[in-house]
């Protein structure tokens, strides 16, 4: 479990991960006084967004628990900013009114079924993420989406496997499997404000 004191210095990091390497073009290094917690490897998500519209501008991160979290969250913030493809690199200025919100994820479970049509009785709108794989394509959504969308765990499904690029009733199909993860959420008020975990409530 991972406390608001840790999810401020998350965000924080995340921020100053950004803007360093928006004006001095280089990666922040790890914080060598980084919690211990926050030194263990997990997978992380940044979300960056137009403040006040609360426009998505950026989201990009790691699913799986690849790097130390201080890392993977500077990773993630400067990809958010300058790597997703569905939008144009960050400046500078824009930064200033962006809001920055730091997600933390468990590691992804395999949902195990005995029929597909069963899926929806095992997710859980407001606790859970998915990650929908079917070959080669893999689509994953964090697990505040569906919540703010207003999404029922079937619609929650049916997004996470077109994200993938896939058909919107693919997980019914044999073959497809769909991971559940859970995540903690902390994210500004405001660009560089106050910081509070964020709670998901199911529909």
């Amino acid at each position: 479990m991972y406390s608001l004191e840790d999810g401020r210095y998350l965000v924080a990091l995340a921020r100053r991960a950004i803007e360093v390497y928006l004006r001095e073009g280089r990666e922040l290094e790890p914080p060598g006084d980084a919690p211990e917690k926050l030194r263990q490897k997990a997978g992380v998500f940044v979300t960056l967004e137009r403040y006040p519209e609360h426009e998505l501008r950026g989201c990009i991160g790691y699913p799986e628990p690849v790097y130390p979290l201080v890392e993977a969250t500077i990773r993630a913030a400067i990809s958010a900013a300058t790597q997703d493809p569905r939008f144009p690199p960050v400046s500078p200025g824009e930064l200033e009114r962006c809001t920055v919100e730091v997600t933390v994820l468990t590691a992804p479970r395999l949902l195990e079924v005995e029929s597909p049509r069963q899926y929806p009785e095992k997710v859980q709108v407001g606790r859970h993420g998915l990650i929908v794989e079917r070959g080669l394509a893999r689509g994953l959504l964090l697990p505040q989406v569906p919540v703010d969308h207003g999404w029922t765990a079937e619609e929650f499904l049916s997004h996470t496997c077109i994200k993938a690029g896939l058909m919107p009733d693919c997980w019914l199909e044999e073959g497809t499997k769909i991971y559940t993860f859970e995540g903690i959420v902390f994210a500004e008020t405001s660009p560089g404000g106050e910081v509070r975990q964020r709670s998901l409530r199911s529909c």
